[in-house]
């Protein structure tokens, strides 16, 4: 397992829409793992595999709390069957666009199908903090930046701010 760089805004790679993957195989479950332990690094609760250069449709996450075991989850190639009318808000941040929060409106349940981390198929309803960040992370594969759902005033800013912590 090796740490990765994650790339952050403005870097046009994380404007990319992310490759369907043919399979799961070693090279994709190192990456995975590579992927999870980058995450765990910067510290953050998930991560799409553009956000570390590679245009794969690939996640990985991990919802669980500080005083829990980690529980790592792997999605190759999700797909969003179903989103509930109903939305909620909830206050996002990303580790493309460091040290940036701010609320964003989507759907309160979702359906999901994925592969998982052995290449077997998996449907499943998510809901809370989980509808989310799987959305959130989805947003990733299609080039989607949660600041992207902001007023172009905010989004401008968001990326100004992030310029000027590299720069420092």
């Amino acid at each position: 397992m090796a740490l990765r760089d994650i790339l952050t805004v403005p870097d046009p790679r994380l404007k990319l829409i992310s490759t369907v993957v043919d399979g799961v195989d070693d090279a994709l479950r190192a990456l995975m793992d590579d992927m999870l332990e980058t995450m765990y690094a910067a510290p953050g609760i998930g991560l799409a595999a553009i956000q570390v250069g590679e245009p794969k449709r690939v996640i990985v996450m991990d919802l669980a709390r500080e005083d829990e075991a980690p529980q790592p989850r792997y999605y190759v190639n999700p797909k969003i069957l179903w989103a509930s009318e109903e939305t909620a808000p909830y206050e996002e941040g990303c580790l493309s666009v460091p040290e940036i929060y701010d609320e964003v409106e989507r759907p309160a349940r979702v359906k999901l199908s994925y592969l998982d981390y052995d290449g077997k198929p998996v449907e499943e309803d998510a809901e809370g903090l989980y509808a989310v960040c799987i959305q959130h992370e989805m947003d990733h594969l299609n080039g989607v930046l949660f600041i992207d759902h902001l007023s172009r005033l905010k989004r401008d800013r968001a990326v100004a701010k992030v310029k000027k912590q590299k720069a420092a």
